[in-house]
């Protein structure tokens, strides 16, 4: 789906494909990106043009200092969790970064913001919502991140466009892959928008 990466992005691609699941201690991926974690983002809006927030948020990932973007999936329409409010357009995107969790969820909350992102009620509309799902495969809970994200495992919208470009990304607290919890879980269907 990224067609302008440099070579040792590309390379890195075709190993994820060929074994996702090993990708994170293979000698291949530590020579390619020896400082840098593999990540997952969970994107979303339903405020605005929310097709064109939502690329130009992943524009915005790919120009952040110490980000790189690796991938990311087609957008997929789903109902809304909460208050009565518009469908959303939901998708995910795998980053390298050399950002430490904190840190990158302080740059998603700036990327928000930039977007127009005001936090009036919970799960309420929003024009850009960007969740850290999975930093590598660090279990991480503190007073304000939780990593992974502690709803994910419920969400089709976050599994759904995750299981299209990894299927095989493992859950480090339940040792399921994404294509198996998504298995696991039933809510609304989405549709996959080719955007």
């Amino acid at each position: 789906m990224i067609h302008d990466q440099p070579q040792e992005v590309n390379s890195l691609v075709s190993i994820m494909t060929k074994n996702y699941q090993e990708i994170s201690t293979s000698s291949e991926y530590q020579n390619a990106f020896p400082n840098e974690t593999l990540s997952v983002i969970a994107l979303g809006s339903n405020l605005g043009d929310s097709q064109k927030i939502l690329n130009e948020a992943i524009f915005t990932l790919k120009e952040t200092e110490k980000i790189q973007l690796i991938n990311h999936s087609h957008w997929y329409q789903t109902k809304p969790v909460g208050p009565p409010q518009p469908d959303y357009l939901n998708g995910c995107a795998i980053i390298n970064t050399t950002l430490s969790p904190h840190q990158l969820l302080n740059t998603l909350l700036e990327i928000e913001k930039k977007f127009g992102r005001e936090r009036k009620e919970k799960w309420g509309a929003r024009t850009l919502d960007l969740d850290l799902i999975f930093y590598g495969d660090l279990i991480l809970n503190t007073s304000t991140l939780e990593i992974p994200h502690p709803r994910m495992r419920e969400r089709t919208f976050v599994l759904e466009p995750l299981a299209e470009i990894a299927p095989h990304w493992i859950d480090p607290v339940t040792g399921l892959r994404v294509s198996e919890l998504l298995i696991n879980i039933s809510e609304n269907k989405t549709l996959n928008l080719e955007a």
